[in-house]
């Protein structure tokens, strides 16, 4: 799978982590950044990631800042992509099994080492699961989002 990853300096701790486990597993990493404790802007990390999976270059995006939140708002600014901060393994593995979600968004002061690797095991072991329940409710997230685009 390839897998587009991103950070700023307060995600910057499990970045390089999260990489080496990317790598073992065997995945591309299309490497969006930041590789220094030095001060970079979280919507540039997920701006980054966000367009990667959305021009179909990436598969499935990670992004970190400090508490995850700034860029899970961030990536889901673009439209198809489906953010989601998860700070536990069933989250993880649940949003994208019922909701597709596409991009795994993590907080670096939230969560430890173990924990955010643990979570993007379970985000990449998981597959959209196609039930009709699943897909009506896809569907309507979609059709929200297109209505939103018209309306701009």
């Amino acid at each position: 799978m390839r897998i587009a990853i991103g950070s700023d300096h307060g995600g910057y701790p499990l970045n390089e982590a999260v990489i080496e486990l990317l790598e073992s597993l065997g995945h591309t990493v299309i490497d969006h950044g930041v590789h220094s404790p030095a001060a970079a802007d979280y919507p540039d990390a997920a701006r980054a990631v966000a367009e990667s999976v959305q021009r179909g270059e990436a598969d499935r995006g990670v992004v970190l800042c400090g508490s995850g939140v700034g860029v899970t708002i961030t990536a889901n600014k673009f439209r198809g992509i489906r953010a989601c901060l998860c700070h536990d393994t069933y989250s993880a593995h649940q949003g994208v099994e019922h909701d597709a979600m596409n991009v795994l968004c993590l907080g670096a002061r939230i969560v430890g080492v173990e924990l955010a690797l643990a979570c993007v095991r379970s985000f990449l072991s998981a597959e959209f699961t196609n039930e009709e329940r699943h897909l009506r409710r896809s569907n309507k997230v979609e059709a929200i989002e297109r209505e939103q685009a018209a309306s701009a």
